[in-house]
């Protein structure tokens, strides 16, 4: 019996939606809400991005996200898209024709933003290109570039203005009777993006990717993406996500899975549970943790393990963790396994004998689940 189905308030209820395809991956309905992070290699250099991509793919990433500003960035595209492990997204910004030629490209869908891309006639021959070439769209608003229409109607950029235009796009897609689309209505303000998006979450049912554009840099960025998207994510909204950050993307995908991870969205990896040390620890808390995050960085099956400093909480933390290590006296700590004490270990011997477990327990969950899908 799981945790949740005894203890109901640590459900997150997720929003109803449609179902799209990006690609393999599917979007929205009982899908696993994806996580998306954007290359910042020069299109036209193909070999660094690949590169970027796979690396992306390797740390969890499920969609990809591109620039094609230009012709040559389009050529491009092809050759990328090619040696991708995860779906490609074409990121369109002033000209739809290269929407027309991400698609024709093989991209798996083509994000245009409704106050850059043009007047109804060129969105349709987007609309087109898509169809013919099995490309899903996310209409991408973005409160820093609404319709001049909708800044005279409202002033300012704000939410009405935003969900307006998303709305618009929405109805201009599906006039063309195009459905395979996902929407999103960002802003670089937390509480203007979480107002758009609980909004649109109303007005629509199409799946919505979730992002605070422009976030900031990997500490800042991190804490307001984590803040905006995980209001929105705990109230059900969200199908996808992206965190915006001035960092490697690679960083993105890691804190992209750890935002759905506090939120028992999405399990990968393991999940390490560690006090921030003090006086009464037994062992170096903080060296020890980054020792083992590295040595631990391959592993993509759902662990976790709790790393305490001693036993105030230790014990405690140990009961609820799959692997714990609380720290003692006489340099050494006690190793728990699924929260039974199991046997002492000297400090020296900690990290190399934790890695040791987790690798093990990794392998039985591997073999079972294995085994499970034999059935």
């Amino acid at each position: 019996m799981s945790l949740n189905s005894i203890r109901p308030w640590r459900n997150v209820y997720r929003r109803t939606s449609r179902q799209i395809s990006v690609g393999k991956v599917l979007v929205g309905g009982d899908a696993p809400i994806s996580v998306q992070t954007m290359t910042n290699t020069l299109t036209t250099d193909i070999k660094a991005t690949i590169e970027q991509v796979q690396r992306c793919a390797i740390a969890g990433a499920d969609i990809v996200r591109i620039s094609t500003p230009d012709q040559e960035s389009t050529r491009a595209l092809r050759e990328i898209v090619a040696e991708s492990p995860v779906p490609i997204v074409a990121d369109i910004h002033f000209h739809y024709k290269r929407a027309i030629e991400a698609a024709q490209a093989g991209a798996a869908c083509l994000r245009i933003n409704p106050g850059n891309i043009g007047d109804a006639k060129r969105v349709a021959e987007v609309i087109r290109a898509a169809k013919d070439h099995g490309c899903s769209i996310r209409i991408g608003v973005n409160a820093g570039s609404l319709e001049r229409h909708l800044l005279e109607k409202y002033g300012e950029p704000c939410p009405d203005a935003m969900v307006e235009s998303g709305l618009d796009h929405i109805k201009l897609l599906q006039d063309n009777d195009f459905h395979e689309f996902k929407i999103s209505v960002k802003a670089s303000d937390v509480f203007m993006a979480a107002a758009a998006y609980q909004k649109l979450a109303e007005a629509t049912d199409a799946p919505i990717h979730l992002g605070i554009t422009e976030a900031g840099g990997l500490v800042s960025g991190t804490v307001k993406s984590a803040i905006g998207l995980g209001n929105l994510l705990w109230n059900g909204i969200g199908d996808t996500i992206r965190v915006s950050l001035s960092a490697d993307p690679v960083e993105e995908v890691k804190v992209g899975f750890e935002i759905l991870k506090s939120l028992g969205l999405r399990h990968r990896g393991v999940t390490i549970i560690s006090c921030p040390s003090c006086a009464r620890q037994g062992f170096d808390v903080i060296k020890t943790v980054s020792a083992l995050e590295d040595r631990l960085a391959h592993i993509t099956t759902s662990l976790s393990l709790s790393i305490i400093g001693c036993v105030v909480n230790g014990p405690g933390e140990a009961l609820m963790t799959d692997i714990g290590f609380t720290g003692g006296g006489a340099g050494s700590g006690m190793v728990y396994l699924a929260g039974k004490q199991v046997h002492k270990l000297g400090n020296e011997k900690m990290v190399d004998h934790i890695v040791e477990l987790v690798e093990k327990k990794v392998a039985e969950l591997d073999a079972e689940a294995a085994a499970e899908a034999a059935e």
